[in-house]
């Protein structure tokens, strides 16, 4: 029998119900289904409103005249587009960049209002809640008569985005065991490219704009099915201090899983005698409220930044190919997918500090280089740009995972949430950024260069999270604080072996 103290640093939630089991994985592939319509959502854009031919038919050579009247577009490609529909060219063609920051301010918005909501009324309801909410204002952004009511109803159901995209990744990190949380939790990224690659499907088989709006909202039908399907996170009721609701959800997984169930009630509540609940919740403060917290958040915080930022302003930099519209967009989806497997095998094999650290190394230099290329010399530019595109594609998945596991439960989603929100911050500073370029060549790929290394920095401040159980209580995380960089948290020691039902 274990000794009191590795009993207390046991992960409770995989002792009781396995590592990982049908269970798991029906919750963890339901769950993932939702990162198709947040792809869709998010990326939509480039079908919604993709560069558009026109010209003025009174005036041939003056096709922005004040005086025209007959706008002509060219309804080759596509037969519908925003532009056509509102007329947003010429001085309004900046509206349609405005729907795109409105798109990311409400991610933004979702990101830290459910991130909120589900610390505090739990992961399964608030990601319900966002479902219904992107599946009825996406569906009436379809109709919208108006731009301004397009642009509301766009920001609503991008909150709603934003909500399921936290919510959701939350609860997979929350039921899964330790030796599969970094599989998953890449895997999770992983239907987000699979929606982007499939936006050039949707764009080619459909041409109206209003059409595609349905298309990427109406599957989200099939989600209404988690109200039965996904459960409460029981990690999330162990931290909030309610036991007996924890073990039925653990109990319902271990027959799923047709493990024993008997020792359940009591391995739950010797654990909970041993554990604090004095500070069930936390608050947005307690991100910041420690020394230790405050590195761990600015360190985290930043890196999501290079992420929104470079990511987005960087595929965009990198330019427009040139051909066909729906090629480029699968090559820019296709670019991400390798990146996001391989950071499976770094985060597994050198830790979750050194991978991102690394990508933010290999991202940034990349960049910084191409500030040094001759601008006539087209493809050392490009295969630099895609080098760089392969280290951020290793750095979004990585900062996923080490935002989950740095914060403890009781404000972990407080902290994923307010991760993403710099993101958000990032992709809508990313077209100003990337459009430097066309007053200095260099300027542009100078500033995705030095960004990102900044970030490989300031990962030098944080504790490394590899085999280390969650921590659920914000001691558990200030322990993290007391350890040699590289290290396991003392007092989360994963090493320790226990009888888990795997």
């Amino acid at each position: 029998m274990p000794p009191a103290k590795e009993e207390q640093n046991v992960d409770i939630v995989e002792k009781c119900m396995g590592v990982m089991g049908r269970w798991q994985i029906l919750i963890c592939v339901s769950v993932f289904l939702c990162k198709l319509p947040i792809a869709w959502h998010q990326l939509n854009i480039v079908l919604l409103a993709p560069p558009t031919v026109f010209s003025c038919a009174e005036n041939m050579t003056e096709k922005c005249s004040s005086n025209c009247s007959d706008i002509v577009f060219d309804r080759s490609i596509f037969t519908n587009t925003i532009q056509m529909e509102w007329n947003l060219i010429c001085d309004r063609s900046q509206l349609v960049n405005f729907a795109q920051t409105i798109t990311m301010l409400g991610i933004l918005i979702g990101n830290f209002i459910f991130g909120l909501l589900s610390d505090k009324f739990g992961r399964r309801n608030p990601l319900i809640w966002a479902v219904i909410i992107q599946l009825i204002s996406g569906t009436a952004t379809a109709f919208a008569p108006w731009f301004w009511l397009f642009l509301l109803l766009r920001f609503i159901s991008a909150a709603a985005t934003g909500g399921t995209m936290v919510t959701s990744f939350v609860l997979v990190m929350e039921i899964t065991g330790i030796k599969w949380r970094t599989t998953l939790g890449i895997l999770y990224q992983v239907p987000f490219n699979v929606g982007h690659l499939s936006l050039a499907l949707i764009g080619y088989l459909i041409r109206d704009w209003h059409y595609v709006q349905l298309a990427i909202t109406l599957p989200s039908l099939l989600l209404i099915s988690y109200y039965w399907i996904i459960p409460e996170s029981p990690r999330w009721l162990l931290a909030l201090g309610q036991p007996e609701k924890a073990i039925k959800v653990m109990e319902k997984a271990c027959r799923f899983n047709k493990l024993e169930t008997s020792s359940i009630t009591e391995d739950v509540h010797i654990y909970m005698k041993k554990r604090s609940i004095e500070q069930a919740t936390g608050t947005f403060m307690d991100l910041v409220r420690t020394k230790s917290m405050r590195v761990k958040s600015i360190s985290i915080f930043y890196n999501w930044v290079v992420c929104g930022l470079c990511f987005f302003g960087g595929a965009q930099y990198m330019g427009q190919l040139g051909g066909n519209v729906f090629v480029n967009i699968a090559m820019s989806a296709v670019i991400q997918i390798p990146g996001t497997i391989f950071s499976i095998w770094f985060m597994q094999s050198i830790g979750r500090r050194y991978t991102l650290m690394g990508s933010d190394f290999l991202a940034g230099l990349s960049f910084l280089l191409i500030s040094f290329v001759p601008e006539d010399a087209h493809w050392p530019r490009v295969l630099l740009g895609t080098l760089g595109m392969f280290g951020l594609s290793v750095c979004f998945p990585t900062v996923y995972i080490y935002s989950g596991e740095l914060y403890p439960t009781v404000i972990r989603n407080i902290g994923v949430g307010t991760s993403s929100m710099f993101a958000r911050v990032g992709s809508m500073l990313a077209p100003f950024v990337a459009g430097l370029a066309s007053y200095q060549p260099w300027l542009a790929p100078a500033i995705f260069g030095i960004v990102p290394l900044i970030g490989a920095a300031l990962c030098y401040y944080l504790p490394e999270t590899k085999n280390c159980v969650l921590p659920e209580t914000l001691e558990d995380a200030e322990k993290f604080s007391r350890q040699r960089k590289g290290s396991v948290a003392p007092g989360l020691d994963s090493t320790i072996q226990f009888e888990a039902r795997s």
